[in-house]
């Protein structure tokens, strides 16, 4: 388990964590989520000891990074996935990482056949995709089996097999008991990924739960109605304490759910040709949470429009 607890971290003037508090639990995917600027990286960073909390504790299994004997063994890490001599083969990488960290040999032809590079283990660096760097990235990562693992944006620069490739294997190794920390600006891919999110912006906590809750309080929330009688129907539902707005045909109504309004209907005798709940997307849900947390916004011009 990853704990940060009441951590703030100063960079001179600049507050990039305030008072950040959160856990995170094994046997779940966990998704890291927060606008730029809003202090993920800097949260990940301390999590593995590559900074201090200015104040704060951040434990792994209760205890420091630095206090770790033996951290490949229990914590495994991608960054930045192009931290590679492009000079190196994927052997050669892999299997430096894997001295420093005490790790037989043998397990960096393991890790090679885990991610899919096996058939280029031999080839120089410099000739990688992003996608294969992110593989080799997560390749350095599994070395020691860790119980823990941190990625941050690893499905940059994979192609769809890729991409439904890393989705399938951190949901495996959260099965297996793992701690699962994923960072990525990817909704839809985080969506169909993690099961848990912890939303900061800003440096402070917005959210701490699971997505379906996250999504399930999102004012894009509504009930999409169809009737030929929709001019009488619209009064009842408000009466019913709905809000009521007409779009292509059809009336989009927030504040009560379906089976309410199927109920309104059948009690004045109204005909419904539709009667769909539609949920919001984690993208929608998250840019509301967020709102007022971007540390940079661009503006449309009138020639955008």
């Amino acid at each position: 388990m990853i704990e940060v607890n009441d951590v703030t971290k100063r960079y001179g003037e600049t507050l990039a964590v305030d008072h950040l508090s959160f856990a995170v639990k094994p046997g779940i995917v966990t998704g890291f989520l927060g606008p730029n600027g809003a202090g993920k990286t800097t949260t990940m960073r301390m999590i593995l000891g590559l900074d201090n909390p200015s104040s704060g504790t951040v434990t792994v299994n209760g205890r420091c990074y630095r206090d770790i004997g033996a951290p490949m063994h229990q914590i495994g890490a991608l960054l930045d996935a192009k931290a590679a001599n492009g000079g190196h083969t994927a052997r050669q990488h892999l299997g430096w990482i894997a001295r420093a960290g005490g790790i037989p040999a043998g397990r960096v032809d393991e890790v090679l056949e885990l991610v899919g590079l096996a058939d280029v283990a031999g080839r120089r660096l410099g000739g990688f995709s992003l996608g294969m760097y992110q593989r080799l990235g997560i390749a350095a990562a599994l070395l020691g089996d860790p119980e823990t693992l941190i990625f941050d944006e690893p499905v940059n620069g994979l192609d769809p097999e890729g991409i439904r490739w890393i989705r399938n294997f951190l949901q495996c190794l959260a099965s297996e008991g793992r701690t699962i920390l994923l960072s990525s600006h990817l909704m839809s891919e985080m969506e169909a990924t993690a099961d848990h999110v912890i939303v900061i912006g800003r440096g402070r906590l917005i959210a701490n739960t699971s997505i379906a809750a996250v999504t399930q309080q999102s004012a894009s929330n509504h009930v999409r109605v169809v009737s030929p009688r929709s001019a009488d129907l619209v009064p009842l539902l408000e009466r019913a304490g709905a809000t009521v707005n007409a779009e292509d045909g059809a009336l989009i109504v927030t504040g009560i759910e379906a089976p309410a309004i199927g109920k309104v209907a059948a009690g004045h005798g109204l005909e419904l040709h539709e009667l769909s709940p539609r949920r919001a997307s984690l993208e929608a849900a998250f840019m509301e949470l967020t709102q007022g947390s971007q540390q940079y916004q661009g503006v449309l011009s009138s020639s955008a429009a």
